[in-house]
């Protein structure tokens, strides 16, 4: 029966849940019904991500540090018998670069974060969308991660990490499609977060919002496109 219950009731897995776009993503996906599978890093720190999940059973809390990949093994074998319509891998670092002064372990780190762990994700997580059904796997990406866009230089580590980001779901667009599962790479705008600052354009509430609408209208057909919170496609 418990088995019979994780199948049916809609379930969102997300990554970078403790704060931002990650957290507003939790808090909304909950308020409608969803089942909620919310990782981070330090759950025991995280305390907005706690006050959110207190008192509602739909809301868990999963440590994972998504850049230690026998994590996201060990996830996958806990979460064996549930599936997951929805997967969201929004965790991510934003190291400054500027050029002559790169430190280029956080480039190799940024890789790891940024880019590497969608793919990882992807593979561990393959039986558990199978067993969705129609699921969706979608990463949070950047329009600095546009080289069509890039018209200013620099910031080389962030910029080349969602670049190659955008690549693998455009990648995963053909391969997950014999499991049915679309994929999309989503640009949130420029957010007032701790990550985005506080001269963003818009507010979490606006983008995760606008976000959903693009989840929604996701499908095989659409698959594999670099799309931004309000429904626009970026170029790459």
């Amino acid at each position: 029966m418990a088995k019979e219950f994780l199948v049916s009731q809609q379930t969102l897995l997300i990554t970078g849940a403790n704060r931002g776009i990650g957290l507003e993503y939790v808090r909304q996906y909950a308020d409608d019904g969803w089942r909620v599978i919310a990782c981070c890093r330090a759950p025991q720190q995280a305390a907005e991500l706690q006050r959110l999940a207190e008192g509602r059973a739909q809301i868990t809390i999963q440590s994972l540090d998504v850049a230690e990949f026998d994590q996201i093994d060990a996830l996958g074998r806990t979460l064996a018998d549930q599936a997951v319509q929805l997967l969201i891998n929004n965790a991510g670092v934003y190291p400054q670069s500027i050029f002559r002064h790169i430190n280029y372990t956080e480039w190799m780190q940024a890789f790891q974060i940024n880019t590497m762990s969608t793919l990882k994700l992807a593979e561990v997580f393959i039986p558990h969308m199978v067993q969705a059904g129609n699921a969706k796997l979608v990463a949070m990406t950047s329009k600095m991660g546009s080289i069509d866009d890039n018209t200013s230089g620099g910031e080389y580590l962030y910029r080349s990490s969602k670049t190659a980001l955008n690549m693998v779901i455009k990648s995963l667009s053909f391969d997950l499609n014999k499991y049915g599962i679309s994929t999309a790479a989503l640009h949130p705008g420029w957010v007032r977060t701790d990550m985005g600052g506080p001269n963003g354009l818009i507010d979490v509430e606006t983008s995760v919002r606008g976000l959903r609408k693009v989840i929604a209208n996701l499908s095989l057909a659409s698959s594999g496109k670099f799309i931004a919170y309000d429904g626009k496609e970026i170029a790459w």
